[in-house]
């Protein structure tokens, strides 16, 4: 079992369904998705280009980069295409009484 504390980082509700919001959790800029109901949360600056996942677009369990349209999968950060060479962070999330907490 982690020591790493979990955050609460959101309202749920704040998570539109099939959308990303990006957000700012302990100085660490993240990046927040529901997809399918379920909320998943990554690093938000891109590996490759430095971009704000937050501003891609989200097909799927897919980010893409606005910046060159590599993708990541949001639920385990994945590069899925090139340009991508290095998965993006990725954190563990659980959803209690309507706050997102994020596991950084």
């Amino acid at each position: 079992m982690s020591d790493t504390p979990w955050i609460d980082a959101a309202n749920e509700a704040d998570v539109p369904e099939g959308d990303v919001i990006g957000l700012r959790v302990r100085g660490e800029d993240i990046a927040l998705y529901k997809v399918e109901g379920q909320v998943f949360a990554t690093a938000n600056t891109c590996t490759h280009g430095q971009a704000r996942l937050c501003d891609g677009f989200l097909e799927g369990h897919e980010i893409e980069c606005p910046l060159h349209q590599g993708r990541f999968d949001v639920r385990d950060g994945r590069g899925t295409c090139a340009p991508i060479t290095q998965d993006v962070a990725s954190y563990p999330v659980r959803i209690e009484d309507g706050r997102v907490f994020v596991q950084m």
